[in-house]
């Protein structure tokens, strides 16, 4: 089978993907018969060739939440990227076209629309956004990470794979807690927090974190991926910390590899609630602390209150940190019967064999096609 693959911008885009091209390769489909199509400047421009794939890149932009001029440039260059996605497929003749997220699926789906290839939708929130679902008219299935997205799609074109956690995600969950914590020098002794706040970082989460570090590191040890904005300021704010809780903190820019070894160090994960933790967490068997992002579409608050639903997180919003956050995790760190039902409750949620479920979905694009 010949695929086209279109998602980028962030992780919660790209992995997923990523896991589902490592079950077709079990199945039998080779790098060669895959091209991945994204946007120059953004993760998915060192992420795709690491793995081997062979990626191209067509003009796009934002609209949502732009300045009228901006979503006017915007605009322009998603038309001249539904010329280039045309020219692509016209070249590549793929047999199915894989979409997973981002501004350039627009210019790829209508492409394929036009030359009438069949399309699967990988959605990986709960809800939808708008283009998700302006697109979906022109998709044969949507794949969803959980039942519960019937409430906002057409049942007919549902498939529930659950979320395709990479690979080397569940090899790190394999591992005991003991083996992880070795990894980061940290000891099984005290309760591990993980807090990261996506590719890029989250302000507010890294701010209030620093705030009450000392507190936390009291009785804690925490493992804190920053992102690369904030990384300078976080940075300086370790060398501040106090030279007896220095050894129970760990600071990084950003995490790929070790980023398992993080989940399964943690005996608590503080969040945003990108559709990652709709998976990860649930391999992992961890309990959230999840602070949705306040300025995007409520996709977010929508992820958190299904977990916190299924009693596996705790949901705090953005402006209640400065208040809750301290109490919150001090409270939940200390109780480890808590700790080990909102753990159990999220690995319930795990569906071990998403990616190979995503990948059959794949697969049966071909079968569409011949219709």
């Amino acid at each position: 089978m010949k695929l086209l693959i279109c998602g980028g911008g962030t992780g919660g885009h790209i992995y997923p993907a990523l896991a589902a091209v490592s079950a077709l390769q079990e199945r039998g489909v080779k790098k060669e018969q895959i091209l991945w199509i994204g946007t120059k400047g953004q993760m998915e421009e060192q992420l795709v060739p690491q793995v081997g794939l062979l990626l191209t890149t067509i003009p796009g932009g934002p609209i949502a939440g732009m300045p009228l001029w901006t979503r006017a440039i915007n605009g322009i260059k998603l038309l001249a990227g539904v010329f280039k996605a045309y020219q692509i497929m016209r070249g590549f003749m793929p047999d199915g076209v894989f979409l997973t997220g981002g501004y350039v699926n627009g210019p790829v789906a209508l492409a394929a629309a036009r030359r009438r290839i069949p399309i699967l939708i990988y959605l990986p929130d709960v809800e939808p956004g708008a283009a998700i679902k302006r697109l979906s008219r022109y998709s044969r299935t949507v794949a969803c990470t959980t039942a519960k997205s019937a409430t906002y799609l057409p049942a007919a074109k549902m498939v529930v794979t659950g979320y395709p956690v990479r690979q080397e995600m569940r090899d790190a969950a394999a591992l005991s807690q003991e083996q992880a914590l070795a990894h980061f020098n940290l000891t099984p002794a005290r309760p591990t927090l993980f807090v990261f706040g996506g590719s890029r970082g989250a302000r507010s989460i890294n701010q209030a974190l620093t705030a009450i570090l000392p507190d936390l590191l009291a009785e804690n040890q925490v493992i804190h991926v920053s992102g690369t904005l904030d990384w300078p300021e976080v940075a300086r704010q370790a060398t501040q910390l106090a030279e007896p809780l220095r050894p129970y903190y760990r600071p990084y820019p950003y995490l790929h590899e070790e980023m398992g070894l993080a989940y399964r160090a943690a005996n608590l994960v503080l969040a945003r609630s990108g559709a990652g933790m709709l998976g990860e967490a649930p391999a992992f068997g961890v309990g959230s602390v999840l602070v949705p992002y306040p300025h995007a579409w409520r996709y977010q608050k929508v992820n958190a209150d299904y977990l916190v639903e299924q009693e596996a997180a705790v949901r705090l919003n953005d402006e209640q940190m400065a208040e809750q956050l301290r109490p919150t995790l001090l409270a939940l760190l200390a109780d480890k019967e808590k700790l080990a039902a909102l753990g159990a409750a999220a690995k319930q949620l795990d569906v071990p064999d998403a990616a190979g479920r995503l990948a059959q979905a794949i697969l049966d694009l071909r079968k569409e096609g011949n219709r």
